[in-house]
């Protein structure tokens, strides 16, 4: 088992995030809709096969990153309702770690 800190999170999404505008503004197609296509293996990829890997790549990237922060965050709040019972609750910085099995 391994862990992965909010800070890595949101690095690996912001990285992820740099990577995939940089191929939608070369191919003028979201992410999404590239990401879908290209698992349907609609796509010919035989002139592009490692940028579209890579771009696959970083669209897989993005939503394992995203699943993630939406799991911290849900811990989180689950963690802060818990502490304040029926008081306000009060939500301070820190550095919250996920286990990945």
């Amino acid at each position: 088992m391994s862990t992965l800190t909010l800070s890595a999170i949101l690095d690996d999404l912001q990285a992820a995030e740099a990577g995939l505008h940089s191929f939608e503004r070369r191919y003028w197609v979201s992410s999404a809709h590239f990401y879908e296509l290209y698992s349907q293996g609609v796509l010919d990829d035989g002139a592009h096969p490692e940028a579209f890997a890579e771009w696959a790549g970083h669209y897989k990237l993005k939503l394992k990153r995203e699943a993630a922060l939406e799991q911290i965050s849900r811990r989180r709040v689950e963690q802060l309702h818990r502490q304040a019972g029926s008081a306000t609750l009060e939500l301070a910085p820190q550095e919250p770690v996920l286990e990945l099995n």
